[in-house]
């Protein structure tokens, strides 16, 4: 009886195909945008998510000064000593980089560039997860000496050297003549459209001498040993530094500590949340959808009310002619369901291309939206089968 059912409404709507389709658009909209928002965001979240990670796993970043919304409060950077001091009595750390920050033109001949140069020490490659694709790290007696070397990233290597190899050959930073002694493994752009790989590293007293002219360190790089040690290695940190800045017990602390695994969290929460609101409003054109398949389920009971009086006159149920109008609803909605899911698929990988963001299928959203879709279906077309079903045999045979 269903499958007879199945094949009668099938016959309906190829009868009447281009009505057909256009009550399915509204279906096809709504499951389209709410694919495509959803699988976006999804995207989005995997960026975030991938980006953070390229930072460093368990890392802490401390800053000085407090960022409070709307303002942000100045307080006195750090000296080496400090990162020093975190270092000898902060235990379960892997590595702790302070970190000097400049930026200047990188020249070879006639090419110059503009590009952020990171005045620290070989913990920085430690902290940030960061091989050497070509050449080597600092010495020790570069590194104590602060000698003019330096460690390039991907981009500046391409821009500058282009197929060349650049390791033993010299370049300026600036004013600064130096010698370029490896080149760092790419690590792409960042979420927000960062060339991570547009930098130089050099040893961080040969940037404080020559490039900023002071003995300032404008941030604390630190990688935890575990995840689980983290809070107990912050915890210990800021007791420290607040003793070596002589912050008083009822003063508020003039640093901050980051966990770049909670903005991690805390973006993709963010992120969620602006999806699912977006997959809701998206999904409010099923609502207007469901709406269309009812309106022209009343026509068609209308249109077809002596062919159904026929049936109830040579023996047909009500049962029988209620699942035949509620089966023609849900194919309708089903079939909009499945071009909707086509193009929101496709809509959001030509857009995850465009923005260049991963493209995350998930399975489980499709089927959802196949099923919501025949829910709709169901929901809106029970009214119009329920009053096909209970039309009164002689009067529907009357109906001219």
């Amino acid at each position: 009886m269903i499958g007879n059912a199945f094949f009668l409404a099938l016959r309906e709507i190829r009868s009447n195909l281009m009505r057909s389709m256009l009550t399915t658009l509204g279906i096809i909209i709504g499951v389209g945008a709410v694919i495509m928002m959803v699988t976006l965001g999804n995207g989005a979240t995997q960026s975030i998510t991938t980006t953070i990670a390229s930072q460093g796993r368990n890392l802490l970043i401390l800053s000085p000064g407090q960022r409070r919304p709307g303002t942000l409060t100045v307080a006195a950077v750090f000296q080496i000593a400090d990162a020093t001091a975190i270092a000898r009595d902060v235990g379960g750390l892997a590595a702790v980089a302070p970190v000097t920050t400049s930026t200047a033109a990188a020249v070879l001949g006639n090419h110059s560039r503009s590009t952020n140069i990171y005045g620290t020490t070989n913990d920085f490659f430690t902290a940030r997860e960061w091989k050497i694709d070509q050449g080597r790290q600092f010495n020790t007696s570069e590194d104590n000496s602060g000698k003019s070397v330096c460690i390039v990233g991907l981009t500046v290597s391409k821009e500058l050297f282009g197929a060349q190899d650049p390791v033993g050959q010299r370049m300026r930073l600036g004013k600064i003549s130096c010698e370029v002694i490896g080149v760092l493994e790419s690590k792409g752009k960042s979420t927000f459209g960062q060339d991570q790989d547009d930098l130089a590293v050099m040893p961080i007293r040969a940037v404080q001498r020559r490039l900023t002219g002071n003995n300032d360190v404008s941030m604390i790089w630190i990688s935890v040993q575990s995840a689980e040690m983290i809070d107990h290695a912050k915890a210990e940190i800021v007791k420290l530094m607040r003793e070596r800045r002589r912050i008083g017990n009822s003063d508020d602390d003039d640093f901050q500590i980051s966990d770049m695994k909670e903005i991690g969290n805390t973006l993709s929460t963010i992120t969620g949340t602006l999806t699912a609101f977006l997959a809701a409003v998206a999904a409010v054109s099923l609502l207007v959808g469901g709406i269309g398949i009812m309106n022209i389920m009343l026509v068609s009971v209308t249109e077809r009310t002596r062919e159904i009086g026929i049936r109830l006159a040579i023996g047909a149920r009500a049962h029988d002619v209620l699942l035949q109008f509620l089966i023609e609803a849900v194919v309708i909605s089903a079939l909009g369901g499945v071009v909707g899911i086509a193009i929101g698929l496709a809509g959001a990988y030509g857009i995850s291309a465009w923005l260049k963001l991963p493209f995350v299928f998930q399975p489980g959203i499709v089927v959802i939206s196949v099923l919501f879709s025949a829910g709709v279906g169901v929901a809106f077309g029970y009214f119009p089968a329920r009053r096909a079903a209970h039309l009164d045999p002689i009067e529907a045979l009357r109906h001219e």
